[in-house]
């Protein structure tokens, strides 16, 4: 059939059974991708949606169909500002999504532990959820469970921290490999042609996006500022008390520590610790993620720059891919692109908690 004068110009479901000549049960079942219809029927019927140019209003299919989207982001329980962020943006979030028949919800599990994120994703009922964005390490064990959840045809979102190796349909984060170099690049320019060290801070190398920042900035320091020596990472599973503990020891040893580059976002031992022994001069400090921690030790000179990402923007991409995975929808790659943001105390945006100005 060719676009002509008997071609409508809304085609409905109506039209495609007409044109295949099918009954509306079956054109429903290829629609929503049911078992039951011959391969020959399922042709036809794509067939006629094709020259018809049928686009499917997904939003009224599922009022028709009372169906409810439900979406849950599994984040770690840490003392981290910025995973606080998260939940509180799909917290708020979760409020306006109501009137979309879609639900939101958040569940924590224990940091820098796959073998209880693995069990936290296997404990899921897939008849109960239909998409999760899992903010976690990239173990075997979890990767186990994402293939779990996608035989059941759950979509799944690797989020800040990707799983490349697993079945996730789609990662929600800033290149992190791109972030440690912006980091470095940061660092080199800020401490300009004297030799010393930087001491990096990180959560755990067992942490993707900690180990992707640190080869980042590791590549950058060692092409562009061989005059500067990057040590081991110091890690402090993201534990204020346990980062305190280790610092001294670790700006004690001897070394000329120029620079502290944290590559994790729990700074508040990090803070705590620079602002009590701070003296007519502290060392560089560049770090992630903009949080009210971190915004005020930028403004109050203790750090001197933070990279950072829109934690709404991560939540409301991820949503939207796992709906779009749901409906079989496209997906627009360049609006769910999270850029990397760099703060330094000059750019600062408003405090979205500030109850000042106009």
């Amino acid at each position: 059939m060719k676009p002509g004068r008997d071609t409508p110009l809304n085609p409905t479901v109506n039209d495609i059974a007409r044109v295949a000549q099918v009954s509306l049960a079956t054109v429903d079942r290829v629609l929503n991708e049911r078992p039951g219809v011959r391969k020959t029927t399922v042709e036809k019927v794509n067939r006629a949606i094709a020259d018809l140019g049928y686009v499917r209003d997904t939003a009224a299919a599922n009022l028709a169909r009372r169906r409810i989207y439900r979406f849950l982001f599994i984040l770690p329980a840490t003392n981290n500002e910025f995973v606080d962020l998260i939940e509180q943006q799909v917290n708020d979030l979760s409020q306006g999504l109501k009137r979309d028949r879609t639900q939101v919800s958040c569940l924590r599990v224990p940091a820098f532990d796959p073998m209880a994120l693995a069990d936290a994703i296997n404990a899921l009922n897939p008849a109960q959820v239909d998409g999760v964005a899992i903010f976690g390490p990239e173990t075997p064990s979890v990767r186990d469970s994402i293939s779990r959840l996608r035989a059941h045809d759950v979509s799944v979102v690797s989020l800040v921290s990707d799983i490349p190796s697993s079945e996730r349909n789609a990662y929600v984060g800033i290149d992190n490999i791109a972030a440690g170099r912006t980091a470095a690049q940061l660092m080199g320019r800020f401490l300009g042609p004297v030799t010393g060290d930087v001491l990096v801070m990180t959560g755990s190398m067992l942490a993707r996006d900690h180990l992707e920042r640190r080869l980042g900035f590791d590549e950058v320091m060692a092409r562009d500022f061989p005059n500067l020596t990057v040590l081991a990472s110091l890690e402090g599973r993201d534990d204020p008390d346990l980062i305190e503990r280790l610092l001294p020891q670790a700006l004690a040893s001897g070394r000329d520590i120029l620079g502290i580059y944290s590559s994790a976002a729990g700074n508040a031992g990090l803070v705590r610790y620079i602002d009590h022994h701070r003296g007519p001069t502290h060392p560089i400090i560049i770090a992630h993620e903009l949080t009210p921690l971190s915004r005020m030790a930028l403004g109050g000179g203790l750090f001197d720059a933070v990279i950072s990402q829109d934690s709404g923007h991560l939540v409301r991409s991820a949503v939207r891919i796992m709906r779009a995975h749901s409906d079989n929808a496209p997906i627009n790659m360049a609006q769910e692109r999270i850029r990397i943001d760099v703060y330094i105390k000059e750019n600062l945006p408003p405090d979205p908690g500030s109850t000042t100005g106009g």
